[in-house]
C-alpha cells in the first residue's frame, strides 16, 4: 500500500471509531519483529508504549521494520512505515509529515502522548535517513 491508498482508505471511513479499528487492523498486519531487534538500540525514545524501529538500506533506499507492545501504536507504526519505507534518505527528509498526518486526521484525533510518540517515530526515521 502507498500513502495515497492509505489516505483514500481513511477518507472512506465515516467516523473515528472506524478509523481506529482500521489503524489497529493495519498494525495486526505488520510482520513480527525478531526478538533480536527488541533491544535498547532499536527502541524509540519518547513513546509511552514500547516501540522499536529498525532500518535497512537496500539499493540506496531505506526500508523499515517496526513493532510495539500496544495494538493502536502498532497501527500507527504501520502508517509511519507506509509513509517512509522504500524512499531514499533524501526523499525521507523532504516528506511533509505534518501535512500527511493532517490529511489523515492523526494529529487531532490522537491523545497527546500518542502524538508525542508519533513525532518521536518520525524523528527517529529522519535520524536514520541522515546517517545511513
Amino acid at each position: 500500500m502507498d500513502i495515497n491508498e492509505l489516505i483514500e482508505n481513511f477518507e472512506l471511513l465515516d467516523d473515528w471509531e472506524d478509523k481506529y479499528r482500521y489503524i489497529i487492523d493495519l498494525g495486526a498486519g505488520l510482520p513480527p519483529l525478531e526478538d533480536r531487534f527488541r533491544t535498547e538500540e532499536w527502541k524509540v525514545r519518547g513513546c509511552q508504549s514500547q516501540v522499536w524501529l529498525v532500518p535497512e538500506k537496500k539499493d540506496g533506499r531505506l526500508f523499515f521494520k517496526g513493532d510495539s507492545d500496544a495494538a493502536i501504536v502498532k497501527g500507527i507504526i504501520s502508517v509511519v512505515l507506509t509513509i517512509f519505507s522504500g524512499k531514499t534518505p533524501e526523499e525521507i527528509l523532504q516528506v511533509d509529515v505534518d501535512s500527511l498526518f493532517g490529511r489523515l486526521g492523526l494529529e487531532e484525533h490522537l491523545s497527546p502522548s500518542r502524538r508525542n510518540g508519533l513525532g518521536a517515530m518520525t524523528e527517529k526515521i529522519r535520524y536514520y535517513a541522515s546517517i545511513l
